[in-house]
Parts: C-alpha cells; sequence; structure tokens
C-alpha cells in the first residue's frame, strides 16, 4: 500500500493539471481516494471491501470505515463529492471546464486524504471534517 505522504503527493501532482488526460486524472483521483479509505480500515485490521455502493468503491470503503467510529461520517460528503466531480469528467471530458472540474476533484481527494491521515494520527480527531486543521496548525 502507497504511504498516505505519497498519495498526497500524487494528487498534488494530479491536481495541478497537465500531468495526464482528465479521464485519467478522474480515475487516478478515484483510486487514490480509495487507497486513503484502505489505509483506514486496514488500520482499523479489516480487510478492505471490493463491493460498490451506488456505483463506487470509494462510497462502500466510507461505508466500512464508519461502521463503529460515528466520527468517521464527517467525510462522507467528502467521499460524495469526489465521486460526482469524477462523474462530471467522464460525461464530458470535452467540456471547456474538465481542467477545473479535475482540480476540484483533486482538492477534494486532498481533504480526504488530510483528513484521513489526521484522524489516524489523533484519537477522535473528525467530529467535523475541518477539525484536521489544528494538527497541520500545530506543525506536526
Amino acid at each position: 500500500m502507497r504511504p498516505l505522504d505519497q498519495i498526497e503527493s500524487r494528487i498534488d501532482e494530479i491536481a495541478d493539471g497537465g500531468v495526464i488526460g482528465p479521464t485519467e486524472a478522474a480515475d487516478e483521483l478515484m483510486q487514490l481516494g480509495e487507497q486513503v479509505l484502505e489505509h483506514w480500515i486496514v488500520g482499523r485490521f479489516e480487510e478492505p471491501t471490493m463491493a460498490t455502493r451506488e456505483g463506487f468503491r470509494l462510497l462502500a470503503l466510507h461505508r466500512q470505515g464508519a461502521r463503529g467510529e460515528p466520527s468517521f461520517n464527517a467525510c462522507r460528503e467528502t467521499c460524495r463529492e469526489l465521486a460526482y466531480h469524477y462523474n462530471l469528467v467522464q460525461a464530458d471530458p470535452q467540456a471547456a471546464e474538465v481542467r477545473q472540474r479535475v482540480r476540484m476533484a483533486g482538492l477534494i481527494a486532498k481533504h480526504l486524504c488530510l483528513f484521513v491521515s489526521g484522524k489516524m494520527q489523533v484519537e477522535g480527531l473528525g467530529t467535523f471534517c475541518c477539525s484536521s486543521r489544528p494538527l497541520r496548525a500545530g506543525g506536526k
């Protein structure tokens, strides 16, 4: 499994644009989001599901990760937004806004990565999704 800091770096590369085409970027950002959630699940000594929910493995992984951990629901909408932006890019990769959509998907994937990495570092972090801010502000 790729370490979270490497996942975050790759997300940044993709979100900055021009590295790969828009549909490939959307595919990879979705896969990176899945890898982030896999870290959380493996950290709980579980086997990550291969199932899908509403057509997305990301949503099934979120559901698995939130089981027994109500504060993990804070990133549910983040996962849904990543799926939404993935769909926007895949539906019309020639759209004038496609680069903007890939960038937004990258920002959302990074938000998910920061949330999960912070949650894994600090017990109880995550009652609100952006509560990972104190962790980053503290220099950790």
